[in-house]
């Protein structure tokens, strides 16, 4: 062989591992998904759980690392970082509506009134037009949804209709739909910061709050709180979501592979959910709280008109089907 056809095959040789080595860095791809729950938290655990998933099912070509506690930024900074390319995953819900408006939809006050039909409507034909109002509009993608507590309203005197509550001083968050329809229940309802609701409760500015379950034990409401009113007025849902611009990063392969992770990861998520939600009423109870069940309809019939007032023009259609349901 000639030193000419010697070096020419050493060339091609070299030129081919490297056209390999390209070839499998760029199907390495790590993904980073940065989200405010704590360790404890549901979403986080089935945060982990994606990523255990993706690793297996992309023979590890796809790696997920998992940032809790807001350490990639708050919600709408990541959000950000994701359009812009700087960020790839969070977990995000409604917050969504400074986009894309039919994103209010997560969390629309009895809009659902159980857990089964919060779920129809997430895995339906009106969730696949939020999704793909959110990929057009925000720049990212929903891949599965986690199912957040509804929300309960604490006091200490049992109220089962809007009529008992009767003027009742109560915290909400600094929210104008949430205000509107407490004010339509007959409360008389006042923003607050969370961190100042239970010294409130506590000396009295105030008489009432509403959260979910894991909130109100977290919080130690039941230190100054005698009832938890089963008026659950908001379930709602938060997605997982990853970045446009990430998402086109990998082959057909493996985004087939992370929709099957996330599907993995929803259903482990509701798992833990469910009984979290059970454990949380025992250990309630347990500290004293009394469970008060509450005439749901008259509740979602007083919040009607306050409600379909409060939510864009875009959405009131479907908020309008959801209360004729």
């Amino acid at each position: 062989m000639t030193v000419a056809k010697s070096l020419k095959t050493l060339l091609a040789a070299s030129l081919a591992t490297a056209a390999l080595s390209a070839a499998a860095f760029a199907q390495d791809v790590t993904l980073k998904l940065g989200h405010p729950a704590n360790e404890q938290n549901t979403w986080h655990l089935a945060s982990v759980k994606f990523a255990e998933e993706v690793a297996a099912r992309t023979e590890g070509r796809v790696a997920v690392e998992v940032y809790p506690n807001e350490t990639l930024g708050k919600e709408m900074d990541v959000i950000n970082g994701m359009q812009l390319g700087t960020a790839d995953m969070t977990i995000t819900g409604e917050s969504l509506q400074n986009w894309a408006p039919m994103a209010a939809l997560l969390a629309v006050p009895y809009a659902y009134g159980s857990l089964e039909e919060m779920d129809a409507i997430a895995s339906g034909e009106l969730g696949d037009r939020i999704e793909a109002q959110i990929v057009e509009n925000v720049g990212i993608r929903p891949i599965a949804y986690f199912a957040r507590g509804p929300r309960d309203l604490t006091s200490n005197r049992p109220i089962t209709s809007p009529a008992e509550l009767d003027g009742l001083k109560m915290r909400v968050p600094n929210v104008p739909l949430f205000l509107n329809v407490w004010k339509a229940l007959g409360a008389n309802p006042t923003p607050m910061a969370f961190s100042e609701v239970f010294t409130s409760l506590q000396n009295g500015t105030i008489e009432a709050q509403e959260n979910p379950l894991a909130l109100i034990k977290s919080a130690n409401f039941n230190e100054v709180q005698k009832y938890i009113n089963k008026t659950e007025h908001v379930r709602s849902w938060i997605y997982l979501t990853i970045s446009e611009l990430s998402w086109e990063k990998l082959s057909a392969e493996d985004q087939a592979a992370v929709m099957d992770a996330a599907a993995a990861a929803q259903a482990y998520e509701r798992e833990l959910f469910t009984a979290q939600e059970a454990q949380l009423v025992g250990e309630l109870e347990a500290l004293g709280v009394t469970f008060v069940d509450v005439d749901g309809p008259a509740f979602a019939a007083a919040a009607k008109d306050a409600v379909l007032s409060s939510v864009s023009d875009e959405i009131r259609p479907e908020v309008e089907k959801l209360f004729d349901k």
